[in-house]
């Protein structure tokens, strides 16, 4: 199934109002982590995967990536990606990432940031990915992580206060799809447990390089008090793989 929620426009807007869509990298909490598992940049070609405003492209960019081609689905997403992008070695295309078909050896560094828990056959674009990229070539992603998306309601169990006890996990050996709410809206995702997102990634072809379970940087948690919650259990899954 290819969800297209984003250019429903008042999804859209709810989006473009979090901090993230506002302050881009920078305000997201797990940038810190992410972009120590890229690999240098300068001079290699591309493919960012669900490429949203375009914040991971405008970046490669200025690490001084030769080309680099963002595909999104949403074209309310590329549309303002592109009003802030002036850069004309940055391609936006727009493609549900399920449905990408570039040559073989086409990019030396695939990235998607947030985007493969809405995918519901991972393993056929890990092969994808595989595909495209050069021999020795890296996949940088970022999911929600399995323990957030275990359950559908995707909530902390609350005290008679209202107070955040604690975080549920259950469900989690049962892979499959989760209707949940995001922005005060439907949305479908697909759960898979940590050993899924590995073994399809081996499976594919690759070498697992790193993996990583971050928490907001101090300086966010500073910033952003409300943030401190984010400490108590990982909200994110990030892997660095490698081209066989």
């Amino acid at each position: 199934m290819k969800q297209n929620k984003y250019d429903d426009l008042g999804f859209f807007e709810k989006y473009s109002q979090m901090p993230r869509s506002i302050g881009g990298l920078n305000a997201a909490g797990e940038w810190h982590e992410l972009r120590a598992l890229l690999p240098e940049l300068g001079d290699k070609n591309v493919l960012d995967l669900g490429c949203g405003f375009g914040w991971h492209c405008q970046y490669a960019r200025e690490q001084q990536a030769r080309s680099v081609v963002g595909v999104d689905l949403s074209e309310k997403m590329l549309a303002h990606a592109r009003v802030i992008t002036n850069d004309s070695a940055i391609d936006y295309r727009r493609l549900a990432i399920e449905d990408i078909d570039f040559t073989a050896g086409e990019f030396d560094v695939v990235i998607s940031s947030l985007a493969l828990h809405y995918v519901e056959r991972f393993d056929i674009v890990c092969g994808k990915i595989h595909h495209c990229l050069v021999p020795g070539g890296t996949f940088i992603l970022s999911v929600e992580h399995p323990v957030f998306t275990a359950l559908a309601a995707q909530d902390w169990h609350y005290g008679p206060q209202g107070e955040r006890l604690h975080w549920p996990v259950d469900d989690y050996q049962n892979e499959g799809l989760r209707q949940t709410k995001f922005l005060d809206n439907d949305v479908i995702k697909y759960h898979r447990t940590i050993a899924t997102y590995v073994n399809a990634l081996i499976d594919a072809g690759f070498s697992i390089m790193k993996l990583s379970e971050p928490q907001p940087s101090q300086e966010l948690l500073a910033k952003h008090s409300d943030m401190r919650d984010e400490t108590r259990r990982p909200i994110f899954l990030l892997i660095a793989a490698v081209k066989n």
